[in-house]
C-alpha cells in the first residue's frame, strides 16, 4: 500500500510567499468593497513620496481603523505599482487567514520576546529587495488619531539599522463623515527621510524623530479633514453618494424630467476624479 506523501512544508520566507497574482485579486475585491460602503478616498502629500524614494520604502502610519489593512494594498496598487508591499501582522490572525501571506503579510507575535526577533529579521529581508515596499502599523495597537503622545513602538528605529539604504516616510490615516451617509478615508504623507540620515542618532533619538515626524503629519492631516475642503486632497476612489434607495430614484427621475443631469453627492465639487480611477 502506498504511504502518503506529507504535504511540502511553506516557506518561512515571506518574500518568496509572495504572489503578484493574488495581491492584485484581493486589491481590485478591497477596492469594490471599499466603492460599496465608503464615500472616497482622499490623499495629501503622496507626491513626497512618489518622486522622493529610490530604494526600498518603508511607510510607517497611526492606526486608527479596520480600513487601515485595506488602504494598504490600495494605495501601494495606485501610488507605488512597481512595488512589492509587505506588512506585519499578528502572528494568529496569519495561522487563521494563511492566504494573508500570499499577499505579503508575515506574523508577529506580539505577546513573546521572539516576536521582536521575527519582526527584525523579516523586515531586514524585505528591504533587502529595492522594489520592496514595507507598511509598519508604528503603534502596534488601535489607537484614536489624536491620542498624543502617539507611543510608537522600538522596532522601527531597529529596521534603520538593518536597511540604512531605506526610504522611510510617515503615512497619517483618519476618517470621518461629511455630507454624505458613508464616511470619507484620508492619508496624508509625510517628508520622507533616508534610514543612514537617521543613523546618525541614537536610538533613542532617531525614537523621538519618527514619532515627532508622524505626529506632525497627523497634525497636518487632522486640519484638512477639519476644513472639509475636497480641494485640499487629491481623490483616488469615489464609493456611492447619496441617501440611496427610493429617494434616490425618485430625485434622479425628477432630474432627468427637468433635463438637468443627477449628481446624488450632496455637496457639489466633492467628487473630483483622480488621473488613477479606474
Amino acid at each position: 500500500m502506498a504511504t502518503r506523501r506529507a504535504p511540502a512544508p511553506r516557506s518561512a520566507n515571506v518574500v518568496e510567499r509572495y504572489s503578484p497574482f493574488q495581491a492584485r485579486f484581493f486589491t481590485l475585491y478591497f477596492e469594490r468593497y471599499f466603492r460599496r460602503h465608503m464615500n472616497a478616498l482622499r490623499l495629501t502629500g503622496a507626491a513626497r513620496v512618489r518622486t522622493g524614494a529610490a530604494g526600498p520604502l518603508i511607510l510607517y502610519a497611526n492606526h486608527p481603523g479596520w480600513w487601515d489593512a485595506a488602504l494598504y494594498l490600495i494605495l501601494a496598487s495606485r501610488l507605488f505599482p512597481d512595488r512589492r508591499p509587505f506588512a506585519p501582522i499578528d502572528r494568529e490572525m496569519l495561522e487563521k487567514y494563511a492566504f494573508f501571506g500570499r499577499i505579503g503579510a508575515y506574523g508577529v507575535d506580539l505577546e513573546k520576546m521572539s516576536g521582536a526577533a521575527d519582526f527584525f529579521r523579516q523586515g531586514a529581508l524585505i528591504l533587502s529587495h529595492s522594489d520592496s515596499l514595507l507598511w509598519i502599523a508604528a503603534q502596534g495597537r488601535f489607537s484614536d488619531p489624536r491620542e498624543r503622545p502617539i507611543g510608537l513602538k522600538p522596532g522601527l528605529a531597529w529596521l534603520c539599522e538593518a536597511a540604512p539604504g531605506a526610504v522611510l516616510a510617515p503615512v497619517a490615516f483618519e476618517y470621518a463623515f461629511w455630507t454624505e451617509r458613508s464616511a470619507e478615508a484620508f492619508a496624508a504623507f509625510g517628508e520622507p527621510v533616508r534610514a543612514a540620515e537617521l543613523l546618525a542618532l541614537d536610538r533613542e533619538a532617531r525614537q523621538e524623530d519618527l514619532s515627532r515626524r508622524l505626529a506632525e503629519t497627523m497634525d497636518e492631516l487632522a486640519r484638512d479633514v477639519v476644513s472639509r475642503d475636497p480641494e485640499r486632497f487629491e481623490t483616488v476612489l469615489t464609493g456611492r453618494a447619496g441617501v440611496g434607495g427610493v429617494y434616490d430614484a425618485w430625485k434622479s427621475v425628477a432630474a432627468v424630467a427637468r433635463g438637468r443631469r443627477w449628481d446624488p453627492a450632496h455637496r457639489k465639487g466633492a467628487r473630483p476624479s483622480f488621473e488613477g480611477d479606474r
